[in-house]
């Protein structure tokens, strides 16, 4: 069997981890490289340590070093430290899978750029559920494209740094599509002090911070005498390392082209 040779970026952080013991556990992939930020205290330590079988692959700062050997890169770290990769990696023919959020319009028109030169799987959510949802939201937006009033609210831990969540947003632009919109111009994003009656043709979003929350969200579609409420929750982070490996087989046969989890998933 031809194993996968993947590294990790953000190697010694809880999704890193997490994405390292996977590989470690899989018959069809190798860890191959790990990533981290220069001050990272566990950079040079092998990066299976934790696990108590030590993989021989040291973290490293430098991307020639740690992508050395690696024909794919895992990437859920911030979208500074993730466009850096990406240029490395459509340099030099490294496949992406790519789950960081909060990027801006020139990240993600950088990502598609980057995409002619490699193979990219970038989602907000790399969850089968959350994906499988995405296609459920696809069908409800159409059916319930007049007379609901349509909010979508979101819960994650305290140490989240962007908001809306990536899903979240992801959940408004297929909302959006599906009626034939785009999101930019209908999202309400605050609502604060006198706001008037709710805009018939908006969607809603609210996000809540705290604890140790990996990831909750609901879609509510409101009408006159009815509520529709479609409701993922996420209890481990596990999902996403799941779904990042199937992504990677995914693109096993694919040299460029730029992909998400619904292509994955074969839900197009």
């Amino acid at each position: 069997m031809t194993q996968m040779k993947i590294a990790v970026a953000g190697a010694s952080g809880r999704m890193g981890r997490m994405l390292v013991e996977a590989i470690q556990n899989a018959d069809d992939a190798v860890l191959v490289g790990a990533l981290d930020v220069p001050d990272a205290p566990e950079l040079g330590s092998d990066a299976a340590a934790f696990l108590g079988k030590p993989a021989g692959v040291p973290i490293e700062a430098e991307l020639a070093k740690g992508l050395a050997q690696a024909a794919y890169l895992i990437d859920f770290t911030r979208p500074e430290g993730t466009l850096k990769h990406l240029e490395y990696c459509a340099a030099h023919g490294i496949k992406m899978i790519i789950g960081t959020t909060g990027f801006d319009e020139a990240g993600k028109a950088a990502i598609a750029a980057a995409a002619k030169k490699t193979a990219i799987v970038f989602a907000p959510n790399m969850s089968v559920g959350v994906n499988v949802t995405m296609k459920l939201l696809e069908l409800a937006a159409k059916t319930f494209s007049h007379g609901y009033d349509i909010e979508i609210i979101e819960a994650h831990h305290r140490h989240k740094v962007d908001a809306p969540s990536g899903t979240a947003l992801m959940m408004g632009e297929v909302i959006a599509a599906a009626q034939g919109r785009k999101l930019d111009d209908v999202a309400v994003y605050a609502r604060e002090g006198v706001t008037g009656e709710r805009d018939p043709s908006s969607i809603g979003f609210a996000a809540i911070r705290g604890g140790d929350i990996v990831g909750d969200h609901t879609v509510l579609f409101a009408g006159i005498g009815e509520r529709i409420e479609i409701t993922h929750k996420s209890s481990s982070r596990v999902t996403y390392v799941h779904g990042s490996l199937r992504a990677a087989r995914f693109l096993s046969d694919k040299s460029t082209g730029l992909y998400d989890m619904q292509d994955v998933l074969g839900l197009r």
